[in-house]
Formats: structure tokens, C-alpha cells, sequence
């Protein structure tokens, strides 16, 4: 049994990455459209682009932390070696120096690129770690419902402190207040990061695999099917969820008319979504992982539904309908990590390799991939619907946006209950998959 101590220590290092990650959901696409001045059509293709590079490096980042030892372990390390850089090159991209219009786009593609590199070279570690903290299965849940419920509070400070502190630093220049604030951020970050790989340890040894090529990892990682649906689910699931998230901006300050409540609005999201994770663990004694996660998909969407109809008018309702779709949408994140852990179970037990850096980073990889689609998404919409910054918004594009917020969503909660409906690893088929490996376990010992 792990220590509340180490369980909280393994959540402050996705708290740290989640003052860059909820940073980027939320104010990365308006901040490049509204203070940088980069067009919002370039900056979702900008978000697509980027992933290409993704494809190749968080492969090969998955399987290198697989053949790292260290005396601090296999994945460890990762936070220690890295926590400085992955600060450093997050106040760099928001950073606004003075160019010209195609040296901005220039500028935007290369910092985002290397924020993205670092936080690939970080995450897949540390996503990995919670996977060799402990063997027993009702234990991941635990430990990724304290991930997720600090990871959300590192969401909480972004949403809540971002846009405030832009205006005390700035002092009426947004991006010197962009700037600065990332400042306080990312130190806030290194020094997480520096407390999670003090005070966790890694207690399932990485299998001592035989001189396979990436590419015969890749091979058998793929044959895994409960893992191609985590990715299939993955990707639907993000893609919808940034779509929303990097909308609610451009919702609130449009759609409803409330710009001032705009850091109000997303915080209280942020709320919902630490307790939506808190009761994750809870949720999972007495429902099936995989039933309780199709579940909350359909209830996503159908409150994702409810936002369409609302009356702008009624600030209430639409607090409250964003309060909920986070909480659900949230309940079910710990579940998808959880499962994660059980596919690397079922890989072993299934050819008796346990590659767990490259199922997670290939997981992660998808992740990013709805990130990037979602992030796409939300700007390829705005230029449909004729959004132009700093300038009168038509009815029409007030009703895209509404749209794009709403039902778009919606439809991919859907798609990700149809897809998890094929997953196979429910709770029993789980625990006898230990059983087995166990027993085999012990009688290699034995001989």
C-alpha cells in the first residue's frame, strides 16, 4: 500500500504539468490570436503541424525510458533531469517579441514545437511512473484519482490566477503580463516536480526486455487490442474536450456578453473538475471501471446538449451546465489512466513483454493528437465562422460559436462510448489477468 505522502507527491508533478497543459487549453489559442496577432486559422493548423514531430519523438521517448536504469529507477530521472527545461522553454513561448507578421508565425511554430518536445520528454515519464508505483489494481485507481484530482488544481491556479496576474503585471501591457506570469508559474512547476521524484518510488521493476528494435516494440504493442481502443478513445475524447475548454473564452465574452466573468467562468469549471476526480475512486468500488466510463460519456454529451438551449441571458444555467460537464467529463479521467496500467497487465500476460514507457507514451501521443485536432478545431471554426479579433462579432459567428462549444463536443462523447463499448478488460477479466501473471511469476522464481 502506498502512503497518502507518495500519493500526493505523484499528483504535484501533474500539477506541474498542468500550469502548462490547462495553460495551453485554455489561453494559448487566445493568446495567439489576441495577443500576438497571429491568425486563427494559422494557429490551428499550427497546433496540427506540431503533432507530425510528436509521431516520431514520443515513440521514441516511451523507449528510451523502458531502457533507462538508474539508481533513482526507469522513469524517475525523467522529472529531475528535465524540470528546469521544460520552465524555461514554457516562459519562452509566451514571450512576445517584436516581429513582423511572418516572423511571428515563424516564432510561434518553433516555441510551441520545443514546448511541446520538452513536455513529451517530462510527461511520458511521469504518466509511466504511476504505472510502477504499485501492482495492485484498485491501487492505480487510487493513485491516478490523486493525479488528477492536484492535476486539476494546477488547472484551478491557471484558471484563476492567469488572467488577473496578466493585468496586475502587465500593468496594461498584456504580453509583458503573459510573460511574467509564466514566470511565477513555471518556478512553481520546476519546484513540484522536484518534491514528486524526492518522495515517490518505482516498485514494479521494468521488465528486463530482450534487444528489441523500436520497431518490433511498436509491433507488439499494437497487436495489444484493449490498448488500440484506449487510443481510438484517446483521441475522440481530447478532441472534443479542448475543443470546449478552448472555446469557453470565446463563449462567455461573446455568446453570453460577460468578458469580466470570464476568469470566474473557468475556474468554476476547474472546480467541478477536481471534484469530478475526487469521486473517481469512489465511483470504481461500485461500478465496473469500463461501464462507469461509458456512462459519463453519455452524460457528457447530454449536458454538453443542455448548453445549446440555454438562454444567453441566464448567467446561472450556463455556470451551472459548465460546473456539471466538467464534473462528469472529469470523473471518468482517472478511469482512462487506470486502464492504461491493465493494458501493460494484458501485454505481458498476452507475449510477456511489459512495455510500459512505449504504451504510455503511444497513449500520450494520441492524447496530444486530440489536443492538437481539438486546439485545430477550435481555430479553424472561429475562421469559418468569421471570427476576427478585436472586432464586431456577427450574429452568425455568435451562433458558430455556440455551436462549436455545444454540439460539436457533444457528438465526440458519443463516439467515445461507442468506441469504449469494444473494450474488453472489464474488472474480473483484470484480476484473473493478475492471477495468471502471479502464479507465473512464481513458478519462474520457483525453478
Amino acid at each position: 500500500m502506498l502512503t497518502k505522502k507518495e500519493k500526493i507527491a505523484y499528483g504535484l508533478g501533474d500539477t506541474a504539468s498542468n500550469i502548462i497543459f490547462q495553460t495551453v487549453m485554455l489561453f494559448l489559442t487566445f493568446f495567439y490570436t489576441d495577443i500576438f496577432g497571429i491568425s486563427p486559422a494559422v494557429v490551428g493548423t499550427l497546433f496540427l503541424v506540431v503533432r507530425i514531430v510528436d509521431a516520431v519523438t514520443d515513440p521514441l521517448m516511451g523507449s528510451l525510458t523502458d531502457s533507462t536504469r538508474t539508481r533513482y529507477g526507469s522513469y524517475r530521472p525523467y522529472l529531475l533531469w528535465l524540470a528546469v527545461p521544460f520552465g524555461v522553454i514554457s516562459i519562452i513561448t509566451f514571450t512576445t517579441p517584436e516581429l513582423s507578421p511572418t516572423g511571428k508565425v515563424i516564432y510561434a511554430f518553433i516555441t510551441y514545437t520545443l514546448l511541446m518536445l520538452v513536455y513529451t520528454a517530462i510527461n511520458i515519464p511521469y504518466s509511466a511512473l504511476g504505472g510502477v508505483l504499485s501492482k495492485d489494481p484498485n491501487e492505480r485507481v487510487s493513485i491516478q484519482s490523486y493525479r488528477f484530482v492536484f492535476g486539476m488544481l494546477g488547472g484551478l491556479i491557471v484558471s484563476s490566477c492567469t488572467l488577473p496576474l496578466v493585468d496586475w503585471l502587465g500593468k496594461g501591457d498584456n504580453a509583458l503580463g503573459y510573460q511574467l506570469t509564466m514566470v511565477l508559474m513555471s518556478c512553481f512547476g520546476v519546484g513540484l516536480f522536484l518534491i514528486c521524484f524526492k518522495f515517490t518510488k518505482e516498485r514494479v521493476s521494468a521488465a528486463q526486455n530482450t534487444q528489441l528494435k523500436l520497431k518490433e516494440q511498436m509491433a507488439i504493442v499494437w497487436k495489444n487490442g484493449p490498448f488500440r481502443i484506449l487510443c481510438g478513445a484517446s483521441i475522440m475524447l481530447l478532441t472534443s474536450m479542448v475543443l470546449r475548454t478552448t472555446l469557453a473564452i470565446y463563449y462567455v465574452k461573446y455568446v453570453l456578453g460577460e468578458a469580466d466573468l470570464v476568469t470566474q467562468f473557468v475556474t468554476l469549471g476547474m472546480i467541478g473538475n477536481i471534484l469530478g476526480c475526487a469521486c473517481a475512486q469512489p465511483l470504481s468500488k461500485y461500478v465496473d471501471k469500463k461501464r462507469a466510463y461509458i456512462y459519463l460519456q453519455y452524460i457528457s454529451a447530454a449536458i454538453s446538449c443542455v448548453a445549446f438551449w440555454l438562454p444567453g441571458e441566464n448567467l446561472f444555467l450556463a455556470f451551472l451546465v459548465y460546473f456539471l460537464w466538467c464534473f462528469f467529463t472529469q470523473m471518468a479521467t482517472p478511469l482512462l489512466w487506470a486502464k492504461m496500467a491493465d493494458t501493460i497487465d494484458y501485454g505481458q500476460w498476452q507475449d510477456g513483454q511489459r512495455l510500459t514507457g512505449l504504451v504510455y507514451a503511444s497513449v500520450v501521443f494520441f492524447i496530444k493528437l486530440g489536443l492538437a485536432l481539438g486546439g485545430a478545431s477550435a481555430g479553424w471554426l472561429l475562421a469559418y465562422y468569421g471570427y476576427q479579433a478585436d472586432s464586431e462579432i456577427s450574429q452568425a459567428t455568435k451562433n458558430g460559436i455556440l455551436t462549436s462549444f455545444t454540439l460539436y463536443p457533444a457528438i465526440g462523447s458519443i463516439l467515445v462510448a461507442l468506441i469504449m463499448k469494444r473494450y474488453i478488460l472489464d474488472n474480473k477479466t483484470v484480476q484473473q489477468i493478475n492471477a495468471d501473471l502471479t502464479a507465473r511469476n512464481k513458478a519462474s522464481s520457483d525453478t
